[in-house]
């Protein structure tokens, strides 16, 4: 059963392409950004964003963080997403880092102009320690969640550990 759940959460991720991601501050204020991301087979998810941006710096500070992604839907009945927690850490190995970065613009066909921004930019990634998964489309609160294992090789916040199998088709 869990591997059919891991396979609903992974379908819906590689179907949709942007992820609501939720931070605190050092007051305790949260913040939340719209990113464009990528996921790959483990469920972890990759994106780039700017060092100062406020997300970033609260994630420098406290690596915990919250990720929504959803259907876009008018109607009730056809509600679907994931909810994740875990941690996020920056990807510093730079064979890692290449073969995201690639995989990153040829989803969203980013073309030659995005390498400057990613070259200034980091590239994070987001480990899921627990995953809820909702689709009314089955019933009205329909629902089940679960930690996924950490990938081999890979304890918390080692982005630079292992590698990473891509999936770079857009759902």
């Amino acid at each position: 059963m869990a591997l059919k759940h891991a396979q609903l959460v992974a379908r819906l991720l590689q179907q949709q392409s942007t992820l609501a991601l939720a931070t605190t501050s050092a007051d305790g204020t949260p913040h939340i950004a719209p990113l464009f991301y990528l996921a790959d087979e483990a469920l972890r998810l990759y994106w780039f964003s700017s060092a100062a941006s406020r997300h970033s710096r609260n994630l420098k500070r406290d690596p915990a963080a919250a990720v929504t992604v959803y259907r876009p839907t008018q109607q009730w009945r056809e509600i679907r997403g994931v909810q994740m927690r875990g941690t996020a850490s920056v990807v510093a190995d730079p064979a890692r880092r290449n073969a995201i970065a690639a995989a990153y613009s040829a989803r969203f066909q980013l073309g030659t102009a995005f390498k400057a921004v990613q070259a200034r930019s980091r590239l994070y990634e987001f480990q899921p320690s627990w995953i809820r998964y909702l689709d009314n489309s089955i019933r009205f609160g329909y629902k089940f969640e679960f930690s996924p294992p950490l990938p081999t090789g890979l304890g918390a916040g080692a982005a630079g550990a292992g590698t990473v199998a891509i999936r770079s088709r857009r759902g």
